[in-house]
């Protein structure tokens, strides 16, 4: 141990001679260790404190402790002094502009179903109806015969329905007949009519399958179907729920429908609903209090008797309307769309034109195709 102050001034001496001499944070970390470690020569000498006399102590305490500080602050000032260099050398040899907008990272969005989807629930949610859904692989009788459909239906057949094969050992007609991919998604109001007490009040959005495919028909493609059941229930109401929902879902005010007579076997009363349309530069715009065209966009009517009955519900306490609609073609006429098969086909070049940001939520404050 060093015993005379001049022992102690070389050392300090010897330690920032080391300090400045290191041309790298790893040389300047071994005179660290050395000097500050746990068995560094200067650790050693504030360890030796402790065995001095007081007079000793009183004498040499405070330039051990200077050399110390001395130390550290060498330290701290040579690897700020490296650091910084380093730095600059970086720079100095870095080939991209830093001062460039950083490259946009891939992200994904929304498709324009599912936006739809959502869009129909927020409307829908304001009026008072719920969300249901059910099995896509359903039975002919929920699929058919609870709907008022009769077996000479040509829904029925092969050429219009995904059929599976039957289980063996199972007959033909068995308890609820043939499995299918559901050809609409009326099954989901027969199952809620089966399962909920009335007043109901649901839409049932999801996918449906039938033997079809061009420009504006897929073997897959998306349907909406609304159902009230409530007593008192009258075509006054079903024609205000739709007018209220067209114009929300379009975000026009000047939106005017036309309902048509038709027929559908599990409604009665039935209706063909058609929008009205105006010409503008060639281009049909959805809207216009005097229409120049007409263009159909949804079926409707009362619920059939018949199948209120089915669900074993009293027509004459209860009666109720349905509505349905194509998502796939709500999304084409509000988003310039004109390819029903582009919405399955997965062109990324197709999903970022047409898709929408994770974050927009569509909310009716902020209009539903924010």
């Amino acid at each position: 141990m060093m015993e005379s102050m001049t022992d102690l001034d070389n050392l300090k001496a010897d330690l920032i001679g080391q300090i400045s001499q290191s041309e790298d944070l790893a040389g300047l970390e071994s005179v660290r260790v050395h000097a500050l470690g746990k068995q560094g020569v200067v650790t050693a000498l504030l360890k030796s404190l402790g065995k001095m006399t007081p007079e000793e102590r009183q004498e040499k305490g405070p330039v051990i402790h200077s050399l110390r500080q001395a130390v550290a602050q060498g330290i701290a000032d040579r690897k700020q002094a490296l650091e910084t260099a380093l730095l600059n050398e970086k720079l100095a040899s870095e080939t991209i502009d830093l001062s460039l907008p950083s490259p946009k990272m891939p992200k994904g969005s929304l498709h324009p179903v599912s936006q739809v989807m959502d869009e129909l629930a927020e409307i829908f949610a304001d009026l008072g109806f719920a969300v249901a859904s059910g099995p896509e692989i359903e039975d002919e009788w929920h699929n058919f015969s609870a709907l008022n459909i009769p077996e000479s239906h040509p829904a029925r057949a092969m050429h219009d329905t995904f059929y599976f094969e039957p289980q063996e050992g199972a007959s033909d007609k068995g308890d609820k007949g043939r499995m299918l991919l559901r050809t609409h998604t009326s099954p989901v109001q027969i199952r809620t009519m089966q399962g909920q007490e009335p007043p109901i009040r649901i839409i049932a959005p999801g996918r449906t399958y039938r033997s079809d495919s061009d420009a504006t028909h897929t073997p897959m493609f998306h349907q909406v179907e609304g159902l009230v059941i409530d007593k008192g229930v009258h075509l006054g109401h079903l024609k205000w729920t739709l007018e209220t929902f067209v114009r929300a879902y379009f975000e026009r005010d000047d939106i005017v429908l036309r309902l048509r007579p038709s027929y559908f076997p599990f409604t009665e009363p039935s209706m063909e609903v058609d929008v009205g349309y105006t010409l503008e530069k060639g281009r049909r715009i959805i809207g216009g209090k005097q229409p120049d065209g007409w263009m159909e966009i949804l079926g409707s009517g009362m619920v059939h008797p018949n199948v209120i009955t089915a669900c074993g519900l009293d027509p004459n306490v209860w009666q109720g309307f349905a509505f349905g609609c194509g998502i796939d073609r709500l999304a084409m006429l509000k988003y310039g769309m004109d390819d029903l098969r582009a919405f399955f086909d997965g062109d990324l070049r197709w999903l970022r034109h047409f898709g929408f940001a994770a974050l927009d939520v569509p909310t009716l404050s902020g209009g539903v195709g924010a």
